[in-house]
């Protein structure tokens, strides 16, 4: 076995295992020793297909060898220097790299609660920007949203917007197996374009007032401009994908006119410390997800559709590559689980 295995995309749409030196830990580091970790299906297979905008920000963060992953949980097993000496020992969600030792700063840690499975914790980084982009949308009780975009991201904005007590969430995607992963709820809409009208369907559910929100999370491109048909005026859209390359947009149709609000919504627009006013913070979104899942409050053991260990890596990219439509979660397994 190797000392400290590490996935790398070595070149565009290949992926190998290298056997790598295990971390010393940086002045306010620590090394964690990885027991799970998820694969981000938007964002890595982005960087691993290599076709990016020239110029782009995806060209300037996406340089091969590239090592991904930023979904990690395991047990700190060393601390740098400044860093206390306690947390050895302790479980933690960080953003450490699919490797079976990443070293991360504390400051990019966060503490797993003692009877959340490894597998459902696995989430944490990914609900950390779910949250955050649902957030930014500022849902409120009552309203109608749409959610375009049926992946784990897309998957799980529905479900907050349940929680949250939105009605009707529609959900729209072009795979029927996608649209099946949904809970079965009241108040979600299952919506397929391919057979189903969107823009008519949700007139019908909103009585001609059309969705307050729109959530996009396809990260289509050439997809956004037409996702504004459901929207009503004075709407806000939250970009909540990831999008790899321009869209051709009418400012004056599809923003000024209608007066729509339109929202960006990365992960690094969460506030960077917690006040009275917004304590939805980074490490506060993690902490209610752990406490979400674990309590049962989201449902989210349906939406892990792949376990496998970290040896199956490459196979895994290659199967994602292909046909990503049938992934949800797919974790990786690196040692033990509590």
């Amino acid at each position: 076995m190797a000392a400290n295995a590490t996935v790398v995309f070595t070149a565009p749409r290949t992926v190998e295992i290298e056997d790598r030196p295990i971390p010393e830990p940086r002045e306010g580091q620590v090394v964690v020793k990885t027991r799970r970790s998820l694969i981000s299906t938007g964002t890595e297979l982005t960087i691993l297909n290599g076709e990016y905008p020239e110029g782009s920000a995806w060209e300037r963060y996406g340089k091969f060898p590239f090592v991904p992953g930023y979904d990690n949980i395991g047990e700190v097993v060393k601390t740098g220097p400044g860093v206390d000496e306690a947390l050895i020992g302790r479980r933690i969600s960080s953003y450490g790299t699919h490797s079976m030792y990443a070293a991360v700063s504390i400051d990019q840690i966060r503490p797993v609660r003692e009877d959340t499975p490894d597998d459902l914790a696995a989430f944490g980084t990914i609900a950390d920007i779910v949250y955050n982009g649902v957030r930014r949308g500022r849902p409120e009780w009552g309203e109608s949203a749409v959610v375009y975009g049926l992946g784990l991201l897309g998957q799980m904005t529905v479900r907050c917007l349940i929680f949250a007590g939105l009605k009707p969430v529609f959900a729209v995607d072009i795979s029927d197996e996608r649209l099946a992963r949904l809970p079965e709820h009241p108040r979600i809409v299952p919506l397929n374009p391919k057979t189903t009208d969107v823009r008519k369907t949700v007139a019908e559910r909103t009585r001609a007032r059309m969705a307050d929100i729109v959530y996009e999370v396809t990260g289509a491109p050439g997809l956004i401009p037409k996702e504004f048909e459901v929207l009503k005026n004075v709407g806000r859209m939250v970009i909540l994908s990831s999008p790899s390359g321009p869209t051709e947009f009418d400012f004056h149709d599809l923003c000024n006119s209608p007066s729509y609000t339109i929202i960006g919504a990365h992960g690094s627009s969460s506030p960077a410390c917690e006040t009275p006013y917004n304590q939805w913070t980074r490490p506060r979104n993690t902490e209610l997800y752990f406490d979400m899942a674990t309590d049962g409050d989201l449902e989210m053991e349906s939406l892990i559709s792949h376990c496998e260990d970290y040896t199956e890596a490459p196979e895994l990219y290659r199967m994602l590559i292909e046909d990503r439509s049938a992934a949800m979660g797919v974790i990786l397994k690196w040692s033990s689980s509590g």
